[in-house]
């Protein structure tokens, strides 16, 4: 006698069971499309925001002779391309440098740091041992500007350091601090100043992201995250 009831039963089941694999299939594959996508939307903000990123590095040595004042002692110093000025007296320590914005947007100086000697070590100081610029320095994209700042405090270490490397003719190590206009994508930029004969030059050396992951440097290197 056929039992109706069980064959029922094991249709039952049997269908659900062909509900259930379909059912994971699908939101196995919706997942999937989601990840896709998520992925897809990065990378198209990355490409955005890499074309409102600027990138600085020291003008050409062809590019023209810049001149900047110092306002609280009506002091000027002039810059040629791809140069630095520096200038140390009893009461101040000046300092300038022609420099270019190589990449695609307007961007604006936040901060320095400068000490003596070349420094060679990949890691940039602590966001907090920067000195803030006193006024907002704008460099429109392939334009040249110049970075400058001043030591007014002849007993702190930092004035003594740079104004006994700039009479001697020593190397300094700059870290400008700079992003775009909005204040976001901040970089740090470091650069070498050293005088080879009677004028300065300036070289760039590296450049550190501040808000993302540095894509130059290993897993693990230098506080960068381990992959998850």
């Amino acid at each position: 006698m056929t039992d109706w009831v069980t064959i029922s039963s094991l249709a039952t089941a049997g269908g659900t069971l062909v509900l259930a694999v379909a059912t994971f299939a699908a939101v196995h594959s919706a997942n999937r499309a989601a990840r896709v996508a998520e992925q897809a939307a990065r990378t198209a903000e990355r490409s955005m925001l890499a074309g409102l990123r600027p990138v600085l590095v020291t003008s050409r040595l062809q590019d023209p002779r810049q001149k900047i004042q110092f306002q609280e002692e009506d002091k000027y110093l002039v810059v040629d391309g791809g140069r630095a000025a520096m200038e140390a007296t009893p009461d101040a320590v000046y300092m300038a440098l022609s420099i270019r914005n190589v990449g695609t947007a307007l961007g604006v100086l936040h901060g320095w740091h400068v000490c003596a000697g070349n420094q060679y070590e990949r890691v940039h100081p602590p966001l907090e041992d920067f000195t803030d610029q006193i006024r907002d320095i704008f460099l429109a994209a392939d334009d040249i500007g110049v970075w400058s700042a001043a030591y007014r405090d002849p007993s702190t270490p930092a004035f003594q350091l740079a104004a006994d490397a700039i009479k001697a003719g020593h190397p300094l190590t700059l870290h400008l601090l700079y992003g775009d206009f909005e204040g976001g994508q901040r970089m740090i930029s470091q650069f070498t100043l050293r005088r080879p004969g009677e004028a300065w030059l300036g070289a760039p050396v590296r450049h550190y992201n501040v808000d993302r992951p540095e894509p130059r440097l290993a897993p693990g290197l230098h506080g960068q995250p381990e992959p998850s």
